[in-house]
């Protein structure tokens, strides 16, 4: 896992990891289920957008293929990106954890 150096960042990745899992767990299957594809496009491209800033490349790659499937209103591959966002997001709050990261 690639976590800037910039002390600041550092700072806030706990609680930019903590609020991501909880909007995807709270929103992002409404959002589907509804068929909002404008609102998962605008969600997606906030997720690429703030994750490639704090460095974590490999979260925002998949803020992209959503942004695809927003565009597509491929519902079905927007559903199973679920558990692959929300699981990458809890092995970025573990790595913090062990690594003495994760500071609140």
């Amino acid at each position: 896992m690639n976590i800037p150096e910039d002390p600041f960042v550092r700072e806030l990745l706990p609680e930019f990891v903590d609020t991501w899992i909880d909007d995807l767990k709270s929103q992002y299957m409404k959002l589907i289920d509804e068929r909002k594809s404008e609102e998962l496009y605008r969600m997606a491209h906030t997720l690429k957008g703030s994750c490639y800033q704090f460095g974590m490349n490999e979260a925002g790659d998949l803020g992209i293929q959503i942004m695809g499937y927003a565009k597509e209103k491929n519902w079905e591959k927007a559903a199973e990106m679920e558990q692959v966002l929300i699981s990458h997001f809890e092995k970025l709050r573990e790595y913090l954890i062990v690594n003495n990261l994760y500071v609140q």
